[in-house]
C-alpha cells in the first residue's frame, strides 16, 4: 500500500516538473523552432538568406531593364513613318514586355525556376542586340533623309510634352543619346573561373588552391562610350558570403563589396579580361561564382565547383 502511495505521489511531481520546463523552455523553443524544422543552423539560414538576396538582386536588375527596353522600342516608334518598320519595332516591344511579365511571375519555388532565370536572361542579351540594331538602322534613315529633322522635332515634342516645335539641332541629339544610354550597356561573356596553386597551376585538391583566376570577354559594343572603365568582380563562396574582400563600391544605391577591381581602356572593341583573387583562407568544397560589375551594372557571371 506505501509502494502504491508513493507512486502516486512521484508521477503527480514529475508532472509538475515537466509543466515547469516546459513553460521555460517555450521561448527558446520558438527560437529554434524554424531551424529544426529546415535543419539548419543560425549561420547557415543567414548565408541561405544573403543568397536569395544576391539572386533577387539579379532579378529585380533584369526586370529593370526588360522595362527600360521596352520603353525604348515604345518611344522609337514614335520617330517612324514607315509602316513595315514600325509593325517589326511594335512586334519587339510586345516581345520585351512579354518577357517581363514572364519574369515577375516566375516564382522562387518552381521546380523550374533556375533554368527559367537562364532563359530569360538570355533572351534578355537577344532583345538588347535587337534594340541596338534598330537603333543604328533607324539613325542611318536619318542621316540619308535630311527631311526627317523636321519629323525628328515632332517625335521629340511629343516624348517631352515640353519642348517647342523649332528645337535645335544639339538638343534632338542629346535626346539620342539618351534614347542609346541602355544600348550601351557593356557585357561580359565566357566568364570562367580556375583554381591555381602556388606554382600558378590548375589545384587539383581544395587545400593547394593559392588563388582563383578569373576570365571573360567584354564584347564589341559600338554604341558604347570609349574610354576608361573600372571593373569590380565578386567571387562568392558556396555559403553566399563574399571570397577576400578588398574594397566596395556603389550599387543600386548601397554599397557592396569587391574581391578584385581592373581598370581599363574600353575602345568599343571585344577585350579579354583576367583577373586574381589571392586565397588567405580555407577553400573548402562546393560552387563558387563570379559576377562582373561596370559602371553600376551586373554584365555577367559564371561559376565552378570545388570537390575535395
Amino acid at each position: 500500500m506505501r509502494k502504491v502511495i508513493y507512486t502516486i505521489w512521484m508521477m503527480g511531481a514529475l508532472t509538475l516538473c515537466v509543466g515547469i520546463m516546459g513553460a521555460c523552455g517555450e521561448d527558446k523553443a520558438a527560437q529554434t523552432a524554424d531551424s529544426t524544422a529546415t535543419g539548419l543552423s543560425s549561420e547557415a539560414e543567414q548565408e541561405l538568406m544573403e543568397l536569395r538576396q544576391l539572386a533577387e538582386m539579379d532579378r529585380r536588375e533584369m526586370e529593370n531593364q526588360y522595362a527600360e527596353f521596352a520603353a525604348q522600342f515604345g518611344e522609337m516608334k514614335k520617330t517612324i513613318r514607315d509602316d513595315k518598320l514600325l509593325a517589326q519595332i511594335d512586334a519587339e516591344q510586345k516581345k520585351a514586355e512579354q518577357l517581363m511579365n514572364e519574369l515577375k511571375n516566375l516564382k522562387s519555388d518552381n521546380s523550374n525556376y533556375a533554368a527559367e532565370i537562364k532563359r530569360l536572361k538570355s533572351e534578355l542579351q537577344t532583345v538588347r542586340e535587337v534594340l541596338r540594331s534598330y537603333i543604328r538602322q533607324v539613325d542611318s534613315l536619318q542621316q540619308i533623309n535630311k527631311s526627317l529633322v523636321g519629323e525628328r522635332d515632332a517625335a521629340l515634342k511629343e516624348v517631352e510634352r515640353t519642348k517647342q516645335e523649332n528645337t535645335t539641332i544639339s538638343e534632338k541629339n542629346a535626346s539620342l543619346t539618351e534614347k542609346v544610354a541602355i544600348a550601351a550597356q557593356l557585357n561580359a561573356t565566357g566568364v570562367r573561373i580556375s583554381a591555381l596553386n602556388d606554382r600558378g597551376k590548375a589545384a587539383k585538391k581544395s587545400k593547394k588552391i593559392e588563388k582563383f583566376q578569373v576570365t571573360f570577354s567584354i564584347t564589341r559594343n559600338v554604341t558604347a562610350e570609349a574610354g576608361n572603365r573600372t571593373i569590380y568582380m565578386r567571387l562568392m563562396k558556396p555559403g553566399g558570403s563574399i571570397l577576400a574582400p578588398s574594397g566596395s563600391f556603389a550599387y543600386e544605391n548601397k554599397t557592396i563589396e569587391y574581391s578584385a577591381a581592373k581598370t581599363i581602356e574600353y575602345t568599343g572593341q571585344e577585350q579579354l579580361i583576367t583577373m586574381f583573387v589571392p586565397v588567405d583562407e580555407f577553400v573548402g568544397p562546393g560552387n563558387y561564382s563570379a559576377h562582373i560589375f561596370v559602371d553600376g551594372q551586373m554584365i555577367g557571371s559564371g561559376s565552378l565547383n570545388i570537390e575535395k
